[in-house]
This record gives structure tokens, C-alpha cells and sequence, in this order.
């Protein structure tokens, strides 16, 4: 099941279900299931507070994911800073809800098992960033 929270942020988020059923198509074409996922929408100060309490990282962050995972099943808290996606938005050249998709399926990657601390993590997780992306327009 897959919830969707807010902390410290007045952000409305209104494509619960067409997310929902994105992410599930995300995990089945990766030979995974969903399982437990909260996506927290927060402001800067409440995922830096996370950052430092948690990771011990003093700096702000678009997503931190907590991953809970149990075999095939995803499990795990994504934490989005929407103040952050909304900067890289403007940084980037893109819309808003087109940089807050490609970081939600950002953290749903990392909990599948992608990541990217070397050059080539990151282009294989651009890359299916940018697959998974194209396939929610067509829902």
C-alpha cells in the first residue's frame, strides 16, 4: 500500500491514484511488488532535521529513502522536500511536477536496489529515470 503524508508543508498533492498505479507498474516491471510505502512531502527544514538525525548529514536534500524492503517486496519511507524540488525545478529548467515525478521514482529505484555513488550509477539511474518517466505519460 502506498500513503501519502505531509509534515510541515501546506503542498496538496493531487495524483495519489495515477501515482499509485505508476509505481506499481514501476515495481512489476522491475520483478517487484509493492509493499509498505509512505511518500512524505515535507518542507527543507523538516528533511534537513531528518538528514542530521538519521544520516548525520548537515544538508538539504530533495529525497532521503529509508528502505524496509523484504525480498521482492518494496517497503520504505521516501522523503521529499517539496521546497528543494521546486528549486531544482527552476534550477533545471523544468516543471514542477515533471522534477517531483522523477524524484519519486528516484527513491522507488534506490528501494528496488539502484543507486548512485559512482558516474555509471547515476547514468543507469537517469536512464531509468527517464524510461519510467516516459511510461507514466502514457497511464
Amino acid at each position: 500500500m502506498i500513503t501519502y503524508n505531509f509534515e510541515q508543508t501546506k503542498f496538496v498533492f493531487r495524483q495519489k491514484t495515477l501515482t499509485s498505479k505508476w509505481l506499481r507498474l514501476v515495481a512489476e516491471s522491475e520483478i517487484r511488488r509493492i509493499g509498505d510505502i509512505a511518500i512524505i512531502f515535507c518542507s527543507d527544514n523538516y528533511i534537513l532535521d531528518i538528514n542530521r538525525r538519521y544520516l548525520g548529514h548537515d544538508y538539504f536534500t530533495d529525497i532521503i529513502t529509508f528502505d524496509y524492503c523484504d525480498g521482492d517486496k518494496l517497503s520504505g519511507d521516501l522523503f521529499i522536500s517539496v521546497d528543494s524540488v521546486r528549486e531544482n525545478s527552476i534550477e533545471y529548467g523544468t516543471e514542477f511536477n515533471d522534477e517531483l515525478n522523477r524524484v519519486i521514482v528516484h527513491g522507488i529505484l534506490h528501494l528496488i536496489g539502484y543507486d548512485d555513488h559512482t558516474d555509471e550509477d547515476v547514468k543507469m539511474m537517469r536512464s531509468k529515470e527517464d524510461y519510467y518517466l516516459s511510461l507514466r505519460e502514457i497511464l
